[in-house]
């Protein structure tokens, strides 16, 4: 028996058929959040959660809390994170990818604002393929240590899946076209307050 305190992870169809009962919490950045969330999500960064505790912890004395991001990694570390602190949350299993490849519906913001239309995975496999091309392409026409970036990135691949996370996103989620205005989260923790 699994205490009250421990995360547990919903499907896409057991989360689809009590959405309505969630306070849903999208722990990704603002681009990602703009690029298309659940229905209703409020967009908390992962990295503000613990600025949200008193809203959190608010929200879940009134209600369910199930926390998404866009693979269910992210969330499944908030779940932990709040669990820690007492709060209880559920996460989605597989996040958003998952979510719309069961073909449920995410809104997207008519108006986002962010200037990059590829998805935060999309443009690490992108990034990852053109290193190892350059290291490659590099190795046979300049030096063959070049070689050594094409061994770097898959070494950094393998080390990512092992411990499921990912610092090429955090890299690539600095850049500018990545960053849209910094998520409102005085905004959306007043929404939150009002639920």
């Amino acid at each position: 028996m699994t205490s009250p305190l421990s995360p547990v992870a919903l499907g896409t169809d057991q989360a689809g058929a009590r959405l309505h009962e969630f306070t849903v919490i999208d722990v990704r950045t603002p681009g990602e959040y703009a690029a298309g969330h659940l229905p209703g999500a409020l967009n908390i960064p992962v990295d503000q959660l613990r600025r949200a505790l008193p809203e959190l912890r608010h929200a879940a004395e009134r209600g369910a809390l199930l926390m998404v991001c866009a693979s269910g990694a992210r969330s499944g570390n908030a779940c932990a994170f709040l669990a820690e602190r007492g709060i209880p949350a559920a996460t989605l299993t597989g996040g958003t990818t998952a979510w719309a490849g069961a073909g449920h519906d995410l809104d997207r913001p008519v108006a986002c604002d962010t200037r990059s239309g590829w998805a935060m995975e999309r443009q690490v496999r992108f990034t990852a393929g053109t290193l190892v091309l350059l290291g490659l392409l590099l190795g046979l026409l300049v030096h063959p240590a070049f070689a050594l970036l094409s061994a770097g990135v898959a070494g950094g691949l393998v080390f990512s899946a092992l411990t499921d996370t990912c610092g090429m996103a955090v890299v690539l989620g600095k850049l500018p076209h990545n960053r849209p205005r910094p998520a409102d989260l005085a905004a959306t923790l007043a929404a939150l307050r009002a639920r």
